[in-house]
């Protein structure tokens, strides 16, 4: 009975065997054609090595015995079930690689360091000072790499994968408006109306780098230009047309040194640089030109800052440079930047020396940002050589709660800022016999050379508090001050508040603005200051405090209104009577008299020998000498509008 069940299933086998074969080449070949397209490489070559050695049979002259219809004769059933069972073992084998290859992580792109292109997009969370043309290579895929090679981590630019909108002194775009290959532009728009409580009739205001007329609307600048990137090299331009381009440039004396007129020169140029970026570490920039200080946090662009009217150690500290900077990236988190600089925010030299500087900047965490700004060697001052200046510029900022989701009250910051420096240099006399008076860090260094300062100060001029130091010593010339300033943003970013002041002591009074009286400039108080003068050992003490309001619709737009509050030991700000001299017929408010090295009379005349004795204005005389109005305080408000795209 079992023989002839045996023999049964044999013969059912024989007469299936050919549509059974049929039917699993045909599913085989279904499921390696599938598994063609989603296994790896290695899986690739096994079939094409079976594709091969079929294609080379058939080359060979090798031919099946089989009819096209119906297997040979010879097939044994249990030969084909044994096969049967390889080929589904086989198959499930390819499956669970193609399913376990489904789930790895893409290729690992592996950058070729010798082959880089300029970058295509500016990063927003960037300065653009600080960018750096990124490595663009050619990828590899891990099957045309050796399997020993390890992965490469993709390099980024400097200070671009975290969200750096929140800093004092930072854009805070979150997009670029436009951009190109080649080119990106950049365009700014600062507008502002303030209002002295002092209310000086000539509208004019002193002590700020920052706001200059009040009760009218100005504009401070408008800014044109951006960023040119191809082929690793750079360049980047920015004007300044407005109340900047007088403004800024009348606290620098170097252009009162020789020729060619460097502050008409560069009047309109906030920026104007050129360089080259090299693909080493996380990028090395060289550049040279003009470009910003960041000394003192703020930014020279009011739109990146927290506040418009920024404390002393900001407003009173470089806004630009010129010269040569190079700047390493060691990391994404780490810029080393050296200057080689014509001196302390300065178009030429004041002196045969140069300035030497630089920054470091660290942004360890999200949240922080540590900047250490240092200057040196540089003879600062005009028509006194041989003394020299040396600062250093701290700050830290932290952001200390981040609520992004919250409906109110998302975001707070704190920004802290700390500086110190001094001039030193012996007492010396000039070939022409002019006597030039040391000065010291400490006011201790002894100097036989000194003769001191014992006079006092005149009825006439409460500004001259020389007297302070006797022979034989040069006078303590030194900077010390500090800011601090607290942000907080609510409605999604939409609005702003921020409150913070500072305080600075600076005897000798070399870091304090000169006040525009009488058109006073930097160079021309350099040579005599008369109203407010710069002698050694001179004090000046002043604090300030600050609340500014933000309504930020967009990201390219603020409005803001400010309140500051300024005091000084001494009378230095705009008072009703204004700083401009009276006509010829003693009408206040005047005009500049073009002598601001002189006293000034009162019928506008400049009073080099003393002629302003010579009687009333109305009997033919000049009416006596001229007085500006200074106040020790000054309180005021402004209404600004910005634009930044």
């Amino acid at each position: 009975m079992e023989s002839q069940m045996h023999k049964a299933v044999k013969a059912a086998a024989v007469v299936a065997s050919p549509w059974i074969l049929l039917l699993s080449l045909a599913f085989i070949h279904a499921q390696y054609g599938y598994a063609q397209t989603s296994v790896q490489p290695d899986a690739q070559t096994h079939l094409a090595v079976q594709h091969k050695s079929a294609s080379e049979d058939a080359d060979n002259g090798a031919t099946s015995n089989a009819s096209p219809t119906r297997p040979a004769v010879a097939l044994d059933p249990e030969v084909l079930l044994k096969k049967l069972s390889a080929l589904e073992a086989r198959i499930a084998q390819l499956e669970a690689e193609r399913n376990a290859r489904a789930t790895e992580p893409a290729p690992a792109v592996v950058v070729a360091p010798s082959v880089a292109v300029a970058p295509t997009k500016v990063s927003p969370m960037t300065p653009a000072a600080e960018l750096t043309v990124p490595s663009t290579a050619a990828t590899q895929t891990a099957s045309d790499t050796p399997a020993t090679s390890p992965a490469q981590k993709t390099k980024i630019d400097p200070f671009s994968d975290w969200d750096w909108t929140w800093l004092n002194g930072n854009p805070r775009n979150k997009d670029v408006a436009f951009d190109s290959k080649f080119f990106t532009p950049e365009i700014r728009v600062d507008m502002t109306y303030t209002y002295d409580f002092n209310k000086p009739i000539d509208n004019s205001m002193g002590g700020s780098s920052e706001l200059f007329r009040s009760n009218e609307i100005q504009l401070e600048q408008l800014g044109l230009g951006g960023d040119f990137h191809l082929d690793n090299v750079r360049a980047r331009f920015m004007t300044q047309f407005g109340a900047y381009s007088m403004a800024t440039i009348r606290n620098d004396p170097s252009p009162a040194k020789g020729q060619w007129n460097l502050d008409s020169a560069n009047r309109y140029l906030a920026e104007a640089y050129g360089g080259y970026h090299i693909n080493k570490m996380n990028g090395i920039n060289i550049d040279a030109g003009i470009f910003m200080s960041y000394v003192g946090l703020f930014s020279y662009y009011n739109f990146d800052n927290w506040a418009y009217q920024p404390s002393f150690v900001s407003s009173n500290t470089p806004w630009f440079f010129q010269g040569i900077r190079l700047q390493f990236f060691p990391t994404a988190h780490l810029k080393f930047e050296p200057w080689i600089i014509n001196g302390w925010q300065s178009y030429g030299s004041s002196n045969s020396r140069k300035g030497l500087g630089g920054q470091v900047k660290w942004t360890p965490k999200p949240w922080a940002n540590i900047i250490s700004n240092n200057y040196g060697l540089g003879h600062d001052d005009l028509y006194t050589p041989n003394r020299g200046r040396i600062h250093t510029d701290n700050s830290v900022e932290f952001k200390y709660y981040d609520k992004p989701k919250a409906k109110f009250w998302d975001k707070s910051a704190i920004s802290i800022t700390a500086d110190a420096g001094c001039e030193f240099g012996p007492t010396t006399t000039t070939k022409q016999g002019v006597y030039v008076q040391g000065v010291s860090c400490l006011g201790n260094t002894k100097d036989v050379n000194s003769v001191g300062m014992n006079t006092t100060p005149g009825n006439m001029n409460p500004n001259d508090t020389s007297g302070h130091f006797k022979p034989g010593v040069n006078p303590k010339q030194s900077f010390i001050g500090y800011m601090v300033y607290d942000r907080n943003w609510f409605m999604h970013d939409k609005f702003g508040l921020t409150i913070g002041g500072g305080q600075i002591n600076n005897p000798g009074r070399y870091l304090v603005l000169v006040p525009p009286i009488n058109g006073e400039t930097a160079a021309s108080a350099a040579l005599n200051s008369p109203y407010f003068p710069f002698n050694p050992s001179d004090s000046f003490k002043a604090w300030d405090s600050s609340i500014t309001f933000d309504w930020m619709p967009r990201q390219w737009l603020t409005f803001r209104t400010e309140y500051d509050f300024r005091h000084a030991n001494v009378p230095y700000w705009a008072g009703h009577g204004g700083m401009t001299p009276p006509t010829s017929s003693g009408f206040q408010p005047g005009t500049n008299n073009g002598s601001p090295q002189f006293f000034a009379c009162n019928d506008g005349s400049p009073d080099p020998t003393g002629i302003c004795g010579g009687g009333p204005i109305s009997s033919g005389g000049h009416g006596g000498i001229w007085k500006p109005d200074l106040r020790r305080n000054e309180s005021l408000i402004d209404i600004d509008w910005m634009i930044k795209f």
